[in-house]
């Protein structure tokens, strides 16, 4: 991670104290006066890096109140939620090397809705995508996706249930964002028909609806996976937590990548990042050619949501959009 400096934390402000409790209580910093350094981080909330000078230790943190305005009820819950599946998913045994899920430090409602997190140094999987696509880096992308693959196998296969995956909540979803992209004129009632006759289709196969569920990344983007030393891979940003079908965080990251080299206008040049993808996570089950099989399957569904959820961000261009939503129809015509 690497942020923008924005000047030292006061020693007045509240967050001082709560950061100077955490450094000496749980990261065992010892003396009398921390001072912190601080950096502003690119996210989907307000995201802080705080640096203590004197030792260096770091300590990322989210403030949910400002993403939520008078919401503060709202926010707390959410920065819980967070806080929570970090501690559940790391009960796991998914922590330390190869895999780790980053520990919540602190939570404060009264400052802004803190959340304060363990700092991770390593690169972010949306640089490993970037060093392919802009400069041919592809050994270095292979590696990656093998080391996500074998974290997303771990955590997967360690939480699985027993009990059957439920098909319909990732229908609802796939329907909200056919209603968002309407709304925002990127597609028509033609294309609403279609797809809803295509969502229909898939909801009709069996292969949907029967493996195990699992607990879910939730939010399996290229800005939420870190990769250390070797295999290392770490997770953060688990809000979206939520128990479901594995092909959820497999094929939000196959359609990721598929993004990714469509943005470059070679949208073919993605296809053995995926199947090479696609293969490592099955090789981490005892038939790795059923596994295959059976993801394979399922991807094209969840590789076509995942290009719809991007196509209604309004940073993406019209041209853009439909070319997501084209692909996307490509890839569910598969049922």
């Amino acid at each position: 991670m690497s942020g923008r400096y924005v000047g030292r934390l006061s020693r007045q402000d509240p967050l001082h104290e709560f950061l100077s409790r955490i450094v000496c209580d749980q990261l065992g910093v010892r003396g009398s006066s921390p001072a912190f350094r601080v950096f502003r981080l690119l996210g989907s909330n307000e995201v802080y890096e705080y640096e203590e000078r004197g030792s260096g230790v770091r300590i990322i943190c989210k403030f949910y109140g400002s993403r939520f305005g008078w919401d503060q009820d709202r926010a707390a819950r959410l920065a819980q939620q967070e806080h929570d599946a970090l501690e559940l998913l790391r009960r796991y045994d998914l922590t330390g090397s190869p895999h780790h899920v980053i520990r919540p430090l602190g939570l404060s409602r009264d400052i802004n809705c803190v959340l304060a997190l363990e700092y991770y140094p390593g690169e972010q999987f949306s640089h490993a995508i970037a060093r392919a696509v802009r400069r041919g880096d592809d050994a270095h992308l292979f590696w990656r996706l093998k080391a996500l693959a074998y974290f997303l196998a771990a955590q997967h296969n360690r939480t699985a249930n027993g009990s059957g995956v439920d098909f319909d909540p990732d229908c609802r979803y796939f329907d909200g964002l056919l209603s968002s992209l309407q709304r925002r004129s990127r597609i028509g009632h033609w294309d609403v028909d279609e797809f809803s006759w295509l969502r229909d289709r898939w909801h009709d196969r069996p292969r949907m609806w029967h493996d195990q569920q699992v607990w879910l990344h939730g939010d399996a983007t290229p800005a939420n996976f870190l990769f250390g030393h070797g295999l290392d891979v770490a997770a953060i940003d688990l809000e979206r937590m939520r128990r479901g079908d594995r092909m959820f965080d497999v094929g939000r990251i196959a359609g990721e990548l598929q993004h990714a080299f469509m943005l470059a206008g070679d949208r073919h040049r993605a296809e053995p990042f995926i199947g090479h993808f696609l293969w490592e996570y099955s090789s981490h089950f005892p038939d790795p050619q059923s596994a295959f099989a059976s993801i394979t399957g399922r991807a094209p569904y969840y590789m076509g949501l995942n290009l719809l959820r991007i196509a209604r961000n309004d940073y993406i261009s019209a041209d853009h959009g439909a070319a997501l939503v084209g692909q996307a129809k490509v890839l569910l015509r598969a049922a």
